[in-house]
């Protein structure tokens, strides 16, 4: 598996050139590497186009950033560029291209091998065989790349499980992958709707960290692009604070918990035992390590509810500080209930299989 990165998006054709530099600044102080940047409408003179995007992207590369142009056939006609000669976009200093729309197979394997090492990026929200049909014409799979749309218009981004079968097809080749999250103060898209930009239409309203967590806990995607622009800085900070690589919840401590209780939720690396049950995610380790620590009884005379974080106390014998997450709503006077998980994050817990490791932040 190649290294996860956070990206930015950027529309030159609706922008200022100062504010995409200033945005491009500050994602970079907080980690961003990618720049997906659309070329779905442009308005003046090729030479006008060139050097306005030109300009951008030198900026974004100056930063250290991989910029990756979206183009349809239609800006290839109207400025006269031809499929076999990529010339025009390597000018334009790009990692690559994303084809917003594919062609018959052999055309993309040939485009894989153009002497500029550019990228092509495929589209990955459609459950066809597109893919594997360009790979059978021994296309450069290294320089072949996949990533979702997005959908301005609420209502119209893709479901969970259809987002799955999509994203395995390019997973099982190790395609790296990517897909968007929506900013919840971004106006500004490749249209005129813009109801944020996500991939999937569950995370759209969400809170941009929640997407971003719920994306990489998949396990189908490489890379997390925030769809619309300009995101705020404290949404680029929460996504940047993110573990890409395994689920990190958020948890909300109860006033009465102690500080094992805090130790046992934040220090440990937690794995939810092999042999799982339907009614509670088990982290049995902190019972082994701290099982010297009296733990008294507390919040404990309670129905437990699905997020409800539980330790073992000192009338729970070998149980005693054990961790737990609740599953099934229960009761149970030998467990405190230490904290909760946030709210929208309890969409994680779908992701927490056997031997699946996660951690807590407050």
């Amino acid at each position: 598996m190649t290294m996860r990165q956070l990206g930015l998006s950027i529309y030159p054709d609706h922008s200022d050139f100062e504010e995409n530099a200033a945005y491009l600044k500050l994602g970079q102080h907080y980690g961003f590497t990618r720049i997906f940047m659309s070329m779905l409408e442009v308005s003046g003179t090729v030479a006008e186009t060139k050097a306005k995007y030109q300009k951008i992207i030198d900026v974004g590369n100056q930063l250290g950033y991989q910029a990756i142009l979206d183009v349809s056939p239609r800006i290839f006609k109207q400025l006269g560029i031809s499929y076999k000669d990529l010339k025009f976009f390597a000018d334009l200093h790009v990692a690559g291209i994303r084809l917003d729309e594919g062609f018959d197979g052999a055309t993309e394997a040939l485009l894989s091998y153009n002497p500029y090492g550019l990228i092509i990026e495929l589209n990955m929200s459609n459950d066809v065989d597109y893919l594997n049909n360009i790979l059978s014409y021994q296309a450069n799979v290294p320089f072949i790349y996949g990533c979702h749309n997005f959908y301005p218009q609420v209502g119209t981004a893709l479901p969970y499980d259809f987002f799955v079968k999509c994203s395995e097809r390019f997973r099982k080749f190790g395609i790296h992958t990517a897909a968007f999250v929506a900013s919840q103060v971004g106006t500004m898209g490749p249209w005129n709707v813009n109801d944020g930009l996500p991939t999937l239409e569950a995370d759209r309203r969400l809170p941009i960290a929640v997407q971003a967590k719920h994306l990489f806990a998949s396990g189908l995607i490489d890379d997390v692009i925030i769809g619309n622009a300009y995101a705020s800085e404290a949404e680029l900070a929460a996504l940047s604070a993110i573990n890409r690589y395994q689920v990190q919840f958020h948890i909300e401590f109860e006033a009465q918990t102690n500080a094992i209780e805090r130790t046992i939720a934040l220090t440990p690396q937690h794995f939810r035992r092999g042999d799982i049950n339907p009614n509670v995610i088990r982290s049995t380790m902190p019972r082994v390590t701290y099982k010297e620590t009296p733990n008294s009884p507390h919040d404990n005379d309670v129905e437990f509810q699905r997020g409800d974080v539980l330790v073992g106390n000192d009338n729970f014998g070998i149980y005693k500080n054990e961790l737990q997450i609740v599953l099934q709503p229960h009761c149970e006077p030998r467990k405190n209930r230490i904290g909760r998980i946030a709210p929208e994050e309890l969409l994680l817990l779908d992701f927490i299989k056997p031997w699946s490791k996660f951690r807590f932040v407050d």
